[in-house]
């Protein structure tokens, strides 16, 4: 089943001789559970992608559709809600709250919503990402790891559609690298949970299923 959609993407900025087109018509589908690392050069128009693929910015034109819905049919408002709920963020600054402890930080956007936290899942999650003796403490107290392994249990607190991974291992060592991704591995086939990671690091895009290439703003390999 395919999960995410896109057709005739573009994302043009300016005009004329200094029209930049950071996205040229890119057309991408990714099937439920899979792992797909985007790759790229700096300026490539990965990162504007993600945020096209996560609805955090509107395109030119074309379209993306996550799990049947047109998102950028959506009006502002409705599309903040539907991002909420179905598309889960790992950022490579982990963007936790500091004043919240791991496990508020954890179920933070499922009570934004005002939905039931689900704690047998949220736990299990927990367990598997190892960080049941870590709940209690604050992001300050954690290493760049843990603090990565919270912000991805976060996401997918929400049982999202997909969850979109933005250079998740930028700012760690690299053993600490493999060791988060192979988490992400493992936690997206035991939830069946569709990932998007965009890398420039070609050693971690080869732990996903599948790569996609993009260079000036358009597919070179999928």
């Amino acid at each position: 089943m395919t999960i995410l959609q896109t057709h005739d993407l573009k994302k043009y900025y300016g005009s004329g001789d200094t029209q930049v087109k950071a996205l040229d018509g890119v057309d991408l589908s990714i099937e439920q559970g899979e792992f797909v690392a985007i790759v790229g050069t700096s300026g490539s128009g990965k990162s504007t992608l993600l945020h096209m693929l996560g609805g955090l910015d509107r395109p030119t034109s074309g379209t993306v559709a996550v799990d049947g819905k047109d998102i950028f049919a959506l009006k502002d408002e409705a599309l903040t809600i539907f991002r909420r709920r179905k598309i889960g963020f790992v950022f490579q600054s982990y963007n936790l709250v500091p004043v919240l402890s791991v496990w508020e930080n954890i179920v933070l956007p499922v009570e934004l919503d005002g939905s039931k936290v689900d704690e047998a899942y949220v736990q299990e999650v927990i367990a598997t990402l190892g960080l049941e003796k870590k709940l209690q403490n604050l992001p300050n107290q954690l290493s760049g790891g843990q603090q990565q392994r919270v912000a991805i249990a976060r996401a997918l607190a929400t049982k999202p559609a997909i969850l979109l991974a933005d250079e998740p291992t930028g700012n760690l060592d690299s053993r600490t690298s493999q060791d988060v991704l192979s988490l992400m591995k493992v936690t997206g086939q035991k939830f069946a949970q569709t990932m998007v990671m965009i890398t420039h690091n070609e050693e971690i895009a080869q732990m996903a299923d599948r790569i996609v290439r993009i260079e000036d703003g358009r597919i070179v390999t999928r």
